[in-house]
């Protein structure tokens, strides 16, 4: 049983539950949140080893979630999801240093295999 610590931001809250019930099987500590501002709070608390984010969301994006992220924990790896994908959007997101970028719906194999090639890039 591994102890890595995943959070995911999601405001479909049936994306946060399928994900935490899925990851949580493969044993990682997953703590889910609907929007950003939360979650941002819960970073400065405490450091996830990745973080799965919805690009776009009210409030605060997923950019900002990246850019936030890369700031306090710059290891924590970043795998973005939306389902107004656009390849501009994936560029941006891809210069700022994110892990991967998904388009909805989501396959929970690939996000698995995904969070695998993140932890592995961890110092």
């Amino acid at each position: 049983m591994n102890s890595h610590k995943i959070m995911v931001i999601d405001d479909e809250k049936i994306v946060g539950d399928m994900a935490k019930l899925s990851l949580e099987q493969e044993g990682y500590i997953v703590e889910t949140f609907l929007n950003a501002e939360p979650a941002l709070k819960r970073l400065q608390e405490e450091k996830f080893d990745v973080v799965v984010t919805d690009y776009k969301m009210k409030g605060i994006d997923g950019m900002e979630v990246l850019k936030t992220v890369k700031n306090l924990y710059p290891a924590t790896q970043v795998i973005m999801i939306t389902a107004f994908a656009n390849l501009d959007a994936a560029i941006e997101a891809l210069r700022r240093d994110v892990h991967d970028f998904f388009p909805k719906p989501v396959k929970i194999k690939e996000l698995k295999a995904s969070i695998k090639r993140a932890l592995e890039k961890q110092p």
